[in-house]
């Protein structure tokens, strides 16, 4: 899924003139901290509240502070991924989308993002989560794959994450049925470590404490 799918136009961009004052207003109205500040079409920066109390001048425009976040926007053909990965980076509240000329397109809301994101999981699909822990060298998707189709049923999504490569890998595994205990015990005899496992009534609480605490509990705050 692309940046540009997503791009919402509820929420304005800031011009220039506008103040400080203006900002923090917009700001509440749509419960964000950051906001996009635009010129001819151009994007020129994110502007976050803390740039305006720290400056302490709020009744200027905007267009004489100093910005701390310059360069941060996402490309409108640029993966979704990419957007998490900048919201994670440099704790942001939305995500301003441009093209390869820099033109403003628009901006990604965070409930946007964790919409399009929990399609991508599968996780408004109905299944099971099985978490495998492996060995680097030894990890095949085709393998995996294979014995979770040998058991009738299929891999909607999967991800991959470790803390170095000194460690192995855990590897999430969103499967098209809660029915796991044949699965599970066909990954155990083919000694695959099974770290957790989770059937449909487990998901929701489990499944973003595991792979992808990081991300969902900021979105929470």
């Amino acid at each position: 899924m692309l940046a540009q799918e997503i791009i919402s136009d509820i929420i304005p961009a800031l011009r220039t003139s506008d103040t400080g004052i203006n900002a923090l207003n917009w700001m509440e109205v749509f419960r964000v901290s950051h906001l996009p500040i635009v010129a001819n079409g151009k994007y020129l920066g994110l502007i976050c509240d803390s740039d305006i109390y720290d400056l302490n001048t709020p009744a200027e425009a905007i267009g004489s502070y100093e910005l701390s976040l310059l360069d941060v926007y996402i490309k409108n053909n640029q993966h979704i991924y990419d957007a998490i990965s900048i919201i994670l980076d440099y704790r942001l509240t939305v995500v301003p989308v441009v093209n390869d000329n820099k033109k403003y397109l628009g901006l990604i809301t965070l409930p946007e993002l964790v919409k399009s994101f929990s399609i991508i999981a599968g996780l408004e699909q109905p299944g099971g989560i099985v978490v495998l822990e492996i060995n680097p060298k030894k990890y095949s998707l085709a393998e995996i794959a294979q014995i979770v189709e040998s058991n009738n049923a299929r891999i909607l999504s999967s991800y991959v994450s470790s803390e170095d490569a000194n460690t192995n890998v855990l590897v999430t595994l969103k499967i098209n049925t809660s029915e796991l205990s044949f699965i599970l015990r066909t990954f155990e005899r083919y000694d695959y470590m099974i770290k957790h496992s989770f059937e449909s009534d487990q998901i929701n609480e489990a499944f973003a404490k595991d792979r992808y605490e990081a991300f969902l509990n900021y979105l929470s705050v």
